[in-house]
């Protein structure tokens, strides 16, 4: 072999060498970008989770984004619910945070540092699925976001309720939304009956608001001041089930004065009913969204442009129907 074979050969070797390095160092500082040390990552439910923390790591080296299905972590540890990818992270500022994803939503690694090297999840959360330092892993501060401060809680109906003021605390230093039932406080106090969840707050700007949220529909606290750390309830309200509202204000929250009939979305005769998803996103007697999968959790005619067919009454009025295409917006009344 001639002496310029030799250097040719040697040349190429040098220069693949400084390509491969460079790339290794753009890859170490692109991963370097984020802003958050992921130190654990849990799925499932409140009830039921998992530990998912190396599961992750697999994923994040061989994609920045991904779709988030049970496949992904091969375990389904809640059967028939929803569930959400927790993932407990530390900030440069050293205060921890909590990043959720829900099931079908796609989870990008840009804002965490080390994402693609799975230089991460060495330890130092124990807080469980929501419990744990700084508000259950939530940055300081975002437990005061909200606008009202929590004076009681009962459930029930007009005629028989409850003050369920503890164990809404209980809930809330566990998550920050649950769907709401008889099971969820322990008690059914009026059997037979729809329940409804009445939440009695005070507004930054001192008058009282009561939020009511019907059985079987979604709480979240995120319009609570203080909610994970149980920062309220200490008194202050006096007026029973109903009375006592200094703003002559009924129940925001929950659609308590929109009426949703029914609500179902697909093509021709394959619809799911997506009633309850829709009465959860009723805010002040109105619904405003986009129409999209999101509202069923999946595609259920995949293919298809689906329809959104809802029957509601608004205050005082007639029951209407409203037929709304995918991509749409839909506003009511």
């Amino acid at each position: 072999m001639s002496l310029a074979t030799i250097l040719r050969q040697g040349w190429t070797a040098l220069v693949l060498m400084l390509m491969l390095a460079a790339t290794a160092s753009a890859q170490r500082g692109r991963d370097d970008d984020g802003e958050y040390q992921i130190l654990q990552a849990r799925y499932g439910t409140a009830q039921h989770h998992v530990d998912v923390t190396q599961q992750l790591k697999q994923l994040a080296r061989q994609d920045r984004r991904f779709k988030l299905v049970n496949d992904v972590f091969g375990v389904d540890p809640d059967p028939g619910r929803r569930k959400t990818l927790r993932i407990f992270a530390r900030g440069r500022d050293g205060q921890q945070r909590t990043f959720e994803y829900e099931e079908y939503s796609h989870v990008d690694g840009s804002q965490f540092t080390g994402w693609g090297r799975g230089d991460w999840g060495h330890g130092g959360w124990s807080g469980g699925w929501g419990d744990g330092p700084s508000g259950g892993g939530r940055p300081h501060g975002r437990d005061d976001d909200g606008d009202y401060q929590i004076l009681q809680a009962n459930y029930g109906t007009s005629r028989k309720h409850i003050d369920v003021t503890q164990r809404l605390k209980e809930l809330a230093r566990r998550d920050r939304s649950f769907r709401m039932g008889n099971d969820t406080f322990g008690a059914d106090p009026d059997p037979g009956r729809i329940k409804m969840l009445r939440i009695y707050t005070r507004g930054k700007d001192g008058r009282n608001r009561t939020f009511e949220y019907k059985e079987g529909s979604l709480v979240d606290g995120a319009q609570f001041t203080g909610w994970g750390r149980g920062d309220w309830g200490q008194g202050g309200w006096g007026g029973g089930w109903g009375g006592g509202r200094d703003d002559g204000d009924e129940p925001q929250a929950g659609g308590a004065r929109l009426r949703i009939i029914s609500a179902r979305y697909g093509y021709g005769s394959n619809t799911v009913d997506v009633s309850d998803r829709l009465r959860e996103l009723v805010r002040r007697n109105r619904l405003e969204l986009r129409v999209d999968n999101s509202l069923a959790g999946s595609d259920p005619v995949p293919g298809r442009r689906k329809t959104l067919t809802l029957t509601y009454a608004p205050e005082g009025g007639d029951v209407r129907q409203v037929r709304v295409n995918e991509r749409d917006m839909l506003r009511v009344p």
